[in-house]
């Protein structure tokens, strides 16, 4: 969905990402590898994991561990594994 952030700073390796309508549906994802593959002719792909609730709406929190996912990951669709 997009990236976490406060009032000051933006973190480019935590990811907000909706991927159920509860929060107990979502806490099943917890501990799963979530992976961003560009478009594009590298199809580069960066990895995460799903860490933690975010809210009671069905979100979560990925940290990607490799480097921060570029501006253009934000509203596009990730595979949760």
């Amino acid at each position: 969905m997009h990236f976490r952030q406060g009032v000051h700073h933006q973190h480019p390796k935590q990811m907000i990402i909706q991927v159920a309508d509860t929060a107990d549906k979502a806490k099943k994802f917890i501990g799963k590898e979530v992976t961003w593959t560009s478009e594009g002719q590298k199809k580069t792909k960066i990895v995460g994991k799903i860490v933690a609730l975010h809210g009671r709406k069905g979100n979560v929190r990925a940290i990607f561990t490799e480097k921060g996912l570029p501006g253009q990951s934000i509203g596009k669709k990730i595979q949760v594994e």
